[in-house]
């Protein structure tokens, strides 16, 4: 709970970062490469816990392991997403949990391209993170995908490569988990890392 508490404060200090501030990144997979632009001016603690990751090299060797398609989906609340877990798996602690920034406060929304963080309750992300496939607001703050209605913490956007990532999706799979998981080779930082993250996350610097 500290490092919640930490974090939260340190947020706290910067809450209002400029909204078009954004940051690249490329994640790179055996398949091929998938752009995203982040948004650290309206979802700052998740970007740069994202950037965290990725500048320790904890995503290299990483791997998309888990698809969701509506179609086949049987849960009340459908989603079109995959997902990607670190060496750890999953549930990987990695660095700690972090704050649930819900799109009722963030402003985005879970549409075609975007990329989230997976959790279980509130405030319990850590490393894996899912790219929605098409538009999803069951996802979003009062969607009934989780059934607490919190929704989850949209982050950023696909600019290239979201018809890789529905290829993906379309992989064969047992029960949501891929047949043949996709590589991450490495996920590549475009942008020089805003300010805000030191704030946010020292100890990363």
């Amino acid at each position: 709970m500290a490092v919640i508490a930490t974090t939260l404060a340190a947020a706290a200090l910067v809450a209002f970062p400029p909204p078009q501030l954004s940051v690249g990144a490329e994640i790179r997979t055996d398949v091929g490469p998938v752009i995203l632009s982040l948004d650290v001016g309206h979802a700052p603690v998740s970007t740069c816990n994202f950037l965290r990751y990725a500048r320790a090299g904890q995503y290299r060797g990483a791997r998309f392991f888990r698809t969701v398609v509506s179609a086949t989906n049987a849960n009340p609340h459908p989603i079109d997403v995959i997902q990607a877990e670190t060496t750890a798996g999953s549930d990987d602690p990695g660095l700690g949990p972090i704050p649930l920034e819900r799109t009722r406060d963030t402003g985005l929304n879970h549409l075609a391209g975007t990329i989230s963080m997976a959790r279980n309750g509130p405030d319990t992300a850590t490393s894996s993170f899912f790219i929605v496939t098409e538009d999803t607001p069951a996802l979003d703050f009062g969607g009934g995908r989780h059934p607490d209605g919190q929704g989850f913490a949209a982050f950023g956007q696909v600019v290239e490569g979201l018809d890789l990532v529905r290829t993906i999706q379309r992989r064969p799979a047992v029960d949501e988990q891929l047949v043949t998981p996709v590589a991450i080779t490495d996920i590549v930082l475009r942008s020089p890392v805003p300010e805000i993250c030191a704030a946010i996350f020292p100890e990363a610097e």
